[in-house]
């Protein structure tokens, strides 16, 4: 019997091109794909690349508690008006004050800022309003950060919600699946240990990479547009 541990995936593009196999069983109609840097970036050129779809990025930060960073105050999510989502009960059990709570935010859309300008440039992002958007990252740990960034993008009225993702905790990928219209995870193992245990590959991402990436997205889509 496989345990369930084992690496299932080599490395973030061989993920993606199987889920873009899964997701062309779906016939999307002019779908646009938004990946989760910086890990989420080589799944979605693979499913882009795939679906013949345009590739940008979803810009989401968690707001961590500072003593603990991987706790989850609450997360902020990029866009015309960035949308902030708290945890109430923690933040009323850890006594948080509203000052502390807007210099943990403010932080959080530093670095939106930063990698918004160091990834887009001045690239405008895509209208979403209308369109089937196929949200990417490489694993789904907690579903945090993907709900809220769900929450976001049903708020701009997109027309449907698609995720995939190679990996994701049982009961984690069900409860996703309550806020999207379709989606593909390739594997759900309870329990779940952490995304990097189910690639044999899984080195951290740099800014250039997602940079590089996204060139090469946009390379591809502009020769598809020539007559």
């Amino acid at each position: 019997m496989r345990e369930s541990y084992w690496p299932l995936f080599n490395n973030r593009h061989a993920a993606g091109q199987q889920l873009a196999r899964a997701l062309l069983s779906f016939h999307l109609l002019h779908p646009v794909v938004l990946a989760l840097p910086r890990g989420g970036l080589p799944i979605g050129f693979e499913i882009a690349q795939s679906l013949n779809a345009p590739l940008d990025i979803l810009l989401v930060r968690k707001i961590g508690v500072p003593s603990m960073p991987e706790v989850a105050l609450g997360a902020v999510v990029d866009g015309s008006a960035h949308q902030v989502v708290w945890n109430e009960s923690l933040i009323e059990a850890l006594q948080f004050k509203n000052n502390d709570l807007e210099a943990l935010k403010q932080q959080q859309l530093h670095e939106i800022e930063r990698r918004r300008q160091i990834y887009r440039g001045t690239k405008l992002p895509p209208d979403l309003v209308g369109k089937t958007v196929i949200v990417v990252d490489d694993g789904i740990a907690t579903g945090s950060t993907m709900k809220v960034a769900l929450a976001a993008l049903r708020r701009i009225k997109v027309a449907a919600l698609v995720v995939a993702t190679p990996v994701a905790p049982l009961d984690v990928w069900h409860s996703i699946l309550r806020l999207i219209d379709k989606g593909v995870c390739l594997f759900c193992p309870q329990p779940f240990g952490s995304v990097g245990q189910y690639y044999d590959h899984f080195e951290q991402l740099e800014d250039q990479e997602v940079i590089d990436l996204l060139a090469r997205a946009d390379l591809s889509a502009n020769k598809g547009e020539e007559p």
